[in-house]
């Protein structure tokens, strides 16, 4: 019983109770900040460097850290308004300091999920990389197979609960205020992430054809991904994007211009 007031009273509020305007404010601010650094920071890592399979020859530990700076330049535009709403319900418990702690617990568990994936995708440029370097011609294939995964994942049911997750979270925030006191903001922020990876891993496959540290298609991804969660049309825009993947897939065998990540590979 005790719990469930604790639990109660902690619940991320409704739509009535906003933050003041100074503190939503500042909070996207913070945030655009971040995100515009992770940007320039991934540009600058991105010059001189091949838009494509080069991500692989760097260490896992450097590829990691340049992973997490992509993320949080992609990402934090359009988890933004779960981060700060959830920070609604933070503020009514917390002092500014402390609540800055936990917001920032919350980005790092969402950062950990992502950071997880970008494990395999390591582990995907390697291997990718390796076969299109003995066998050329398979780069065509690679494409064509990660771009029709893409567009049907788009298409699929499981694509479906994921976004419509990510652009309707509330419901979901008021289970997370049950959760327990202990690391609850890091965990929230992993769980919420790990719906995010359901949702956007198909977008994020196609940057092994188009190249990890190719900086229009980074970009065009995120858009993307911005439109799907916030747009109000963003469940249509998702089945066009997957239609225009499947489309993509049969054009690689004949545009090579297409697959300039694993053209680098090749040579």
């Amino acid at each position: 019983m005790g719990e469930s007031r604790s639990a109660a009273a902690s619940e991320p509020p409704h739509r009535g109770s906003l933050l003041p305007a100074r503190e939503l404010g500042v909070a996207w601010s913070l945030l655009a900040v971040i995100a515009a650094l992770a940007w320039l920071l991934t540009i600058w890592q991105a010059h001189g460097r091949m838009a494509g399979h080069g991500a692989v020859v760097m260490s896992l530990p450097l590829f990691v850290l340049l992973w997490v700076v992509m993320m949080a330049a992609m990402m934090l535009p359009s988890v933004a308004p779960v981060a700060i709403t959830w920070a609604r319900g933070i503020r009514r418990q917390s002092g500014g300091l402390e609540r800055a702690a936990r917001t920032a617990e919350f980005t790092a568990g969402y950062l950990l999920a992502w950071t997880a994936f970008g494990l395999g995708v390591y582990g995907l440029l390697a291997a990718t990389g390796e076969l299109v370097r003995g066998h050329p011609g398979a780069g065509r294939w690679i494409g064509s197979g990660a771009f029709a995964l893409a567009g049907l994942y788009q298409l699929s049911p499981f694509k479906t609960v994921c976004l419509r997750h990510c652009r309707s979270p509330m419901g979901q925030l008021l289970y997370y205020a049950r959760f327990r006191r202990w690391a609850r903001d890091f965990r929230v922020g992993a769980h919420h992430g790990l719906y995010c990876v359901g949702c956007c891993w198909g977008l994020m496959i196609v940057l092994i054809p188009l190249g990890v540290m190719n900086i229009a298609a980074m970009a065009a991804v995120a858009a993307a991904i911005f439109a799907e969660k916030l747009w109000r049309l963003g469940a249509v825009f998702s089945t066009v994007v997957g239609l225009a993947f499947l489309t993509l897939a049969v054009l690689t065998f004949s545009q090579s211009w297409l697959l300039p990540g694993l053209a680098h590979a090749g040579s």
